[in-house]
C-alpha cells in the first residue's frame, strides 16, 4: 500500500507522530451522577503502521466503545484521539464524517453490504462516498485478492457468508485508509470459512501494508494478530505480543474472573 505523504508527521508533546492510531487519556463516560457509566478510563495506546491489534476483554469491558471513539464514531468526554498524527478529536461533525470516508476502513459482524448494489459497486462505495475518483481497476485488483474477481457482477445476496465478508475486506481496503477496525469480523462465520478471512486480513498487513484493529472475543482470532490488548471496567489490562490462543485464553479467563476495580 503506498504511503499517504499528505498526511501530517509533525511531533508533538514529545512523542514521534509515527502512529497510525494514538489514543491519549482517553475516557468516555455515559450519564449522570449515580447513573453514571465509565465505560473508558484514562486509555493511553499507541497502534504503528503496518500492524494488526487484537482487542479483547470480558463482557462490558469498554472494546465497543474503544472502538467507536478510535474510530471517531464517538466523541470521548476527555482526552484525544489522534490519526496519522492529526487530531480528529475536536473536529466538526462534518470534516469527522469525510475523515471517515476517506482515511478509516470498517469490517462488521453483518458485513453491511447493499444489498441493492453489485459486488463492484459495494467495493467502490466508500469513494463514492468521499467524491473521490471512483477506481474500477483498484477495485477489481483488491476483489482479485480476495478471491472474488469473477463476482464483481453479482449481488451479495448471490454470495455466501463468507464471500461477502471477503467484499467487505476489499471495500474496506479501496481507499487506503490509515486504519481498518474489523468489529468481530468472524463473528457470523463458521471455523473454516474464519480462518480464510483471518487470513486475508492477515495478507492485507503483510502484503499491503494495511493496519487493522479488530475487536473479538475469539482467543484464536486473537492469534493472528501481531499484538492482543485487553480491557477491563475500561481499561488497559495487559497486552501480550506474537499471541498463541491458550495464553490468550488464560488471560481471558484470568480478567473475567477478576475482582471488579482488580489493578491490572
Amino acid at each position: 500500500m503506498a504511503p499517504r505523504h499528505d498526511r501530517p508527521q509533525t511531533e508533538q508533546y514529545g512523542r514521534p507522530a509515527h502512529a497510525a492510531i494514538e489514543l491519549r487519556a482517553v475516557q468516555r463516560s455515559y450519564g449522570r451522577g449515580g447513573e453514571t457509566v465509565h465505560a473508558l478510563r484514562g486509555v493511553d495506546l499507541a497502534l504503528g503502521h503496518g500492524s494488526f491489534t487484537a482487542v479483547m476483554g470480558p463482557s462490558g469491558s469498554g472494546k465497543s466503545t474503544f472502538l467507536q471513539c478510535a474510530a471517531g464514531l464517538d466523541r470521548p468526554s476527555s482526552g484525544e484521539v489522534y490519526l496519522g498524527g492529526e487530531e480528529i478529536t475536536r473536529l466538526s461533525e462534518n470534516r469527522l464524517t469525510k475523515l471517515r470516508r476517506s482515511r478509516i476502513g470498517f469490517i462488521f459482524q453483518s458485513f453491511n453490504l447493499l444489498p441493492s448494489l453489485t459486488v463492484l459497486q459495494n467495493v467502490l462505495l466508500p469513494q463514492r462516498l468521499a467524491g473521490e475518483r471512483q477506481d474500477r481497476s483498484r477495485a477489481k485488483e483488491l476483489l482479485g485478492q480476495v478471491g472474488l474477481g469473477e463476482h464483481g457482477g453479482r449481488r451479495p445476496g448471490q454470495l455466501s457468508g463468507g464471500q461477502q465478508q471477503r467484499v467487505a475486506i476489499a471495500r474496506a481496503l479501496i481507499t487506503r485508509p490509515d486504519v481498518v477496525f474489523a468489529d468481530e469480523p468472524t463473528g457470523a462465520l463458521d471455523t473454516r470459512t474464519a480462518h480464510e478471512v483471518l487470513g486475508l486480513l492477515r495478507h492485507a498487513v503483510d502484503a499491503m501494508g494495511a493496519t487493522v484493529v479488530m475487536v473479538t472475543h475469539d482467543p484464536v482470532a486473537a492469534s493472528v494478530a501481531d499484538r492482543v490488548v485487553f480491557l477491563a471496567d475500561g481499561a488497559l489490562a495487559g497486552e501480550l505480543h506474537r499471541p498463541d490462543p491458550k495464553t490468550v485464553a488464560d488471560r481471558m479467563v484470568s480478567l473475567a474472573t477478576r475482582p471488579v476495580g482488580a489493578a491490572a
